[in-house]
């Protein structure tokens, strides 16, 4: 459903983009001064699911949005725990062995993903273009990933960007049937929640847990408590609502396709702040331009009138 005001739609995605865009390197700060990947998506998502269950609290109808029947709750627990607890660990786990650009690229296949299934899984009808933005993507990949070279991207890192696109996946093609029965606000209240959990079961069956002494660290001069609040507050609740926001005006499918920003800004972002180690060489750059361009022209590749998962307008990434 398109508004009459799509401009304030793209100005709330690119706002949205933006913020996710530098709480990539906010993040990768953060884990540079002591925090591990599960301890931070924790952080995160019980930070996120407090502010979000004030809100439900605050806005109408109230808490009764938070209602749910037996039936949901197995789902809304996978919903929660696949797309909010383990996407986020993993791109964490990437983005602290690769740069940041490169890790959300990997990440950013999610929607290849979701088309093949839609075409295999689902045997929707798809345009001819879908395997053209398949075979572009793979290319952009390949030079990411330098292939005919010495291959020097970490493999955990990879593997960890390439496991958050396949869950991330899985997410959008959840997010098709959950959201027809939830409001936005209730289901991601309900999705943050589902991962504090996982974080807190994952917390207490691990031996000698790291410690939450880096939240009193100092570094570029900002107290990491504070950086973590801006994780909560500026990278996940924020651009959270800004999207689902700019659903109003948009339709999802330019929602996703304006949204591509984020890798680009990340990059640069983690470049200007982290330095030499966070910079892609012109094969690189170019790859990224392919993937970005491959996951465009499939993801505008499914015949309108299917009822085909789309990417949805909550992106539970970029921590």
């Amino acid at each position: 459903m398109t508004s009459t005001r799509p401009m304030l739609g793209v100005g709330m995605v690119l706002l949205s983009g933006t913020l996710f865009a530098i709480n990539g390197t906010v993040s990768k700060v953060v884990m540079r001064a002591g925090f591990d990947a599960p301890q931070l998506t924790l952080l995160r998502a019980a930070g996120a699911a407090i502010g979000l269950l004030a809100l439900s609290v605050l806005l109408k109808p109230g808490a009764v949005r938070l209602r749910a029947t037996p039936r949901e709750i197995p789902l809304l627990i996978l919903y929660g725990v696949a797309g909010f607890f383990l996407v986020p660990m993993l791109y964490f786990v990437a983005i602290s062995r690769l740069p940041v650009g490169i890790g959300l690229l990997f990440e950013y296949t999610a929607p290849l993903m979701v088309a093949l299934w839609a075409r295999f899984g689902q045997r929707h009808r798809v345009r001819p273009r879908l395997w053209a933005g398949l075979a572009i993507s793979l290319a952009g990949l390949a030079c990411v990933a330098e292939v005919w070279g010495e291959l020097r991207l970490d493999p955990l890192g990879v593997a960890a960007g390439f496991g958050a696109a396949v869950l991330l996946a899985a997410y959008y093609v959840l997010s098709a049937h959950t959201l027809k029965t939830r409001d936005t606000l209730s289901l991601t209240t309900w999705a943050f929640g589902m991962s504090a959990a996982a974080g807190l079961v994952v917390r207490a069956a691990t031996s000698n847990p790291p410690g939450w002494e880096p939240l009193t660290a100092v570094v570029h001069g900002v107290p990491v408590w504070l950086l973590c609040c801006s994780i909560v507050v500026l990278g996940t609740i924020a651009p959270y609502l800004l999207v689902a926001g700019a659903l109003r005006h948009l339709p999802a499918t330019s929602v996703g396709i304006v949204g591509m920003i984020e890798p680009v800004l990340a990059a640069a972002v983690a470049w200007r702040v982290l330095g030499a180690g966070e910079a892609l060489n012109a094969a690189q750059l170019s790859g990224g331009v392919l993937v970005l361009i491959g996951v465009t022209i499939a993801e505008t590749a499914r015949v309108s009138g299917t009822s085909a998962p789309r990417t949805p307008a909550l992106q539970p990434v970029p921590g």
